[in-house]
């Protein structure tokens, strides 16, 4: 998450005026914040994050203390296969995160048989990470998404245009659901080999082995 720091400045003789910040990473924003109020010429200081969302300072201590018993520091992979001989589908995830202190893996795949190409199986891959994310609990912070799709990255990053209704539509979707947890994603582009984990995951869903696991990494 990164916020913007709004604030209202009051000199002695009472002109007061209205300042903003740039964005700014959520620990240095509250550092920045909380040195300016102990000047004791501020009238008030707030948050705006990329929702829109206000924070006053107070709600952003207690909102950074919670995130220590939920899970932060995300990282997403997906991948999604398509066998065209059986027009069926596999969709695998794996979820790295940190929570009260420890490291923790998330493994997890489904087969499918109502997708029609790689690309879409790819698409619906990220959405069931997406549907993982919201079932950890994980909302309004940054996430990093990270896969070996060109068309699902650029499309998601919306550096490529999106012209096929069907993908549109799991974009949407993906976006939608996004936006509800109040995940900033970030997307990163990966080679094949660096996503191998997810790789193998879709492949056992094709091969009807289902995996759903989380485990502690020392």
């Amino acid at each position: 998450m990164k916020l913007r720091i709004d604030w209202t400045y009051k000199t002695p003789k009472g002109t007061e005026a209205e300042f903003h910040s740039e964005e700014l990473p959520v620990a240095h924003a509250l550092l920045i914040a909380e040195d300016m109020e102990r000047i004791g010429r501020i009238k008030s200081v707030t948050f705006t994050d990329q929702y829109d969302s206000t924070w006053t300072v107070k709600e952003m201590k207690a909102y950074l203390k919670g995130l220590e018993t939920e899970p932060h520091d995300v990282k997403v992979y997906f991948d999604g296969g398509f066998d065209h001989s059986t027009d069926k589908s596999g969709l695998g995830c794996v979820i790295y995160y940190e929570q009260s202190g420890k490291s923790y893996r998330l493994r997890s795949n489904a087969p499918s048989s109502e997708l029609t190409s790689n690309n879409e199986a790819e698409y619906a891959a990220l959405y069931l990470a997406v549907q993982e994310l919201e079932l950890l609990n994980v909302h309004h912070q940054p996430v990093t998404i990270i896969g070996d799709s060109q068309v699902v990255i650029n499309q998601m990053n919306e550096e490529w245009p999106t012209l096929e209704k069907n993908f549109l539509e799991w974009a949407d979707r993906i976006e939608g659901k996004m936006k509800n947890l109040g995940i900033q994603p970030e997307y990163e582009l990966v080679p094949r080999k660096a996503n191998a984990e997810a790789d193998r995951l879709a492949t056992r869903a094709l091969s009807g082995i289902a995996v759903t696991a989380t485990t502690e990494l020392l």
